[in-house]
């Protein structure tokens, strides 16, 4: 197996590239949907409700509660970053496992690649990136935020900039979607020689 990762900061386009992989018919896990899907497993509830007992109510997770409490103090966030991390490494570990012996090419759609050390399990990096205004109107059209809320979200996330850094290649997703398709289709070819 060949794992790609796909990842970029806040509205940079990584879930168009993702998207645009999966309709060349590739397989790609999305690892926020892993997340939604954890807040509804018991054993995940539990760990919350243990660590945010507020956040808790009937058995289920108030997320704009949790929301409130983790962006207004960024040492609650890493505390519930550091209770989901490990749940999603297991489900990582399962994908690796099941394709291990498989020759093909498997995507992550993935925010947080290098902040959970992910990376080390890619074979290739792509970062989506962005000019700075586009990638603040993208996000306020798409969240209906204001610009302050934009760069509160913004500020705490790896930069975009030392993702670059990291990338094994960067897409700018600022030019014209069939431009990005055909860069996105070499780039795939390269990965399956």
């Amino acid at each position: 197996m060949k794992l790609v990762a796909i990842t970029g900061s806040i509205g940079c386009g990584k879930t168009t590239l993702a998207s645009m992989v999966r309709r060349l018919g590739y397989c790609v896990y999305d690892v926020d949907g892993w997340v939604r899907r954890l807040y509804f497993k018991k054993n995940f509830i539990r760990v919350i409700e243990s660590h945010f007992p507020k956040v808790v109510e009937d058995g289920k997770v108030n997320k704009r509660a949790l929301r409130n409490i983790v962006f207004n103090d960024n040492a609650r966030l890493k505390e519930l970053e550091g209770l989901i991390h490990p749940f999603l490494r297991q489900y990582l570990k399962k994908v690796i496992h099941r394709h291990a012996k498989s020759d093909e090419l498997y995507f992550l759609d993935v925010a947080l690649l290098f902040e959970m050390g992910w990376d080390i399990y890619c074979d290739c990096i792509i970062v989506a990136d962005v000019d700075y205004e586009t990638q603040k109107r993208r996000v306020m059209k798409r969240d209906n935020i204001t610009g302050e809320d934009f760069d509160k979200i913004n500020d705490i996330q790896m930069s975009n900039r030392d993702k670059i850094v990291l990338a094994d290649v960067v897409i700018d997703t600022g030019r014209p979607k069939n431009k990005i398709f055909t860069d996105l289709i070499s780039i795939i070819d390269g990965l399956e020689c």
